[in-house]
């Protein structure tokens, strides 16, 4: 049992905001009491105590960080070298940690929850490896689907029942806990050298589906299933000049279903080619604030290393074109693609410039902190690890003045950011880290700090140095656990992995496994992850 006494807690779940109070914890639950010689106490006063943070789209684990990681061999050598004790694993760090890094890291920076965001479910099985070795954070994953050729066939027939049931299926299979929407019939295309550019023309090799079509079936198709995160949504032409008009007919077409924007930045510009390309955010914010159905991880950008990793392909051999750096691409069967290109985002380029303001933009012009999160699309935008730095420009306006006076005097005149004196609170920091993300997955015992919650508790040093601050909190409780102090991981833990089962129509393998004796590689009985990989992992049945 433990006490976290006198700190000044941020709870938005529980409109608690900088209320001087105590936190009590009883078997890796908050309590609403404990008493007794056996309760630990840490004194608290003049902290502050957040719930841990929720990461909902990062990338971390599978197949295509592994290949990214070997593309890049010089980000390595370079990365700074990790402390190891007999407590800690290897790993090394640098814009892909390795997996015992990854977890490492996350704690450190005071996160015990992420989001893979992006799981093909033929490597689904290398993907729960490697997530049941990132330690201490917990763990959910989004299964890749708007490019799966059987659920494109079923929508191309109008058999939107038997669709149903594959979807369901496919996400037991994977051992998943949401549906990720990429380039919708995109990636399919780019199987034979073509895109999705128009929401409105058929696919490729299709007579009737579209890219608006998919979307709004599979939107539709994961309401009806009641799972606990809507559909995740990686909206066509992203990155391009002009997409603006692409993403806004995205949140038209979904008709008021429920749905995550990912990594908006990439989708809000303007301009008709790289010479003209500007911010759009105002617009995409306007929209976004008009319709509740939505919410959105902003993909910020930060000038630096990084390398994009995507299902995208279409979008990374453009990426290869335009840049001419190292470029990987790689086909997984009739569901899903993968694309490689290290990139350097510098503040010298306009085209950069403008993406960095794009992404503190939508966290600032997005009036509700519930709806839009703090990402960097891990590590396409900037590594994880870095999003103390975004924390700082959004608390401080006189920090982005001087940012911003950096810039070339090109980007100014395409960005709006100089005109935006916003600064967040505490309070909002703690929802578009925690309470937000935590809210929008589904998961109800993260992101607060209420009775029946995981006792997952971060407690910083105040400090008006914001940057400082979140970047070394004091101490990081995982299941109530004492895993970080004073800025050393003190113990480690095994995090769990949250997965949902849907209710589907058991004879849908009757309809499947031909399908897979003609197409895949994969025998079907091989397909599924099996459960007795995942020990110890959460599962929801879902009615």
């Amino acid at each position: 049992m433990l006490r976290i006494s006198g700190g000044r807690v941020y709870d938005p779940a529980n409109g608690i905001q900088g209320e001087v109070k105590d936190i009590c914890i009883a078997d890796g639950r908050i309590v609403n009491d404990v008493q007794g010689a056996a309760v630990r106490t840490i004194p608290a006063s003049g902290m502050v105590v957040f719930p841990g943070g929720v990461d909902v789209h990062t990338h971390v684990a599978g197949a295509a960080l592994n290949f990214a990681r070997g593309m890049t061999p010089e980000n390595h050598r370079a990365a700074a070298k990790f402390i190891h004790s007999p407590l800690l694993r290897a790993g090394t760090g640098g814009i892909t940690p390795t997996t015992f890094a990854t977890g490492y890291l996350y704690a450190g920076m005071g996160y015990t929850t992420v989001n893979e965001a992006a799981v093909p479910i033929l490597s689904a099985r290398h993907t729960h490896e490697e997530l049941r070795d990132t330690p201490i954070v917990d763990k959910s994953s989004c299964v890749l689907m708007a490019n799966n050729e059987i659920l494109l066939d079923l929508f191309e027939e109008g058999e939107t029942e038997r669709a149903r049931d594959v979807l369901a299926w496919l996400i037991w299979a994977a051992k998943g806990y949401g549906v990720k929407a990429v380039n919708p019939g995109g990636v399919a295309a780019w199987k034979w050298g073509k895109d999705a550019k128009v929401l409105s023309d058929p696919v490729h090799g299709y007579g009737k589906v579209t890219p608006a079509i998919i979307i709004a079936q599979l939107a539709a198709i994961v309401d009806h299933l009641r799972l606990p995160h809507p559909l995740h949504i990686h909206c066509n032409n992203l990155g391009v000049p002009g997409n603006v008009s692409t993403t806004l007919e995205t949140m038209r077409v979904l008709e008021g279903h429920r749905a995550h924007m990912a990594h908006l930045q990439f989708h809000a510009y303007g301009g008709d080619d790289w010479t003209t390309l500007r911010s759009e955010a105002a617009a995409v914010a306007e929209y976004f604030n008009a319709h509740p159905n939505l919410t959105a991880d902003a993909g910020a950008i930060l000038f630096g290393n990084s390398v994009t990793i995507t299902a995208d392909g279409p979008w990374q051999h453009l990426l290869y074109q335009l840049t001419g750096r190292k470029w990987g691409n790689l086909d997984v069967e009739n569901e899903t693609g993968c694309g490689i290109v290290p990139y350097v985002y510098k503040g010298s380029n306009v085209v950069n410039a403008v993406q960095w303001a794009v992404g503190l933009e939508l966290l600032l012009l997005i009036d509700d902190p519930w709806r839009i999160f703090l990402t960097t699309d891990h590590p396409n935008g900037a590594c994880f690890w870095r999003y103390p730095e975004v924390i700082h420009l959004l608390m401080d306006a006189s920090f982005r003045r001087e940012c911003l006076r950096k810039l070339p005097s090109r980007a100014l005149k395409r960005i709006v950011l100089p005109d935006v004196d916003r600064e967040y609170t505490l309070s909002e920091i703690a929802t578009i880290t925690s309470a937000g993300p935590a809210r929008a997955l589904g998961m109800p015992r993260k992101g607060h700090l209420g009775p029946g919650a995981d006792a997952d508790v971060t407690i910083y040093n105040e400090s008006p140095d914001r940057g400082l601050m979140f970047r070394h909190p004091r101490y990081v409780l995982k299941g109530g656990e004492v895993v970080v102090e004073e800025g050393d991981i003190r113990k480690v833990v095994d995090g769990r992995e949250l997965i949902v089962r849907p209710a589907y129509d058991e004879n849908i393998e009757e309809y499947l496994r031909p399908l897979f004796e003609q197409y895949y590689t994969v025998a079907f009985e091989n397909y599924p992850v099996e459960q007795e990989r995942l020990e110890g992992a959460d599962i929801r049945e879902l009615g």
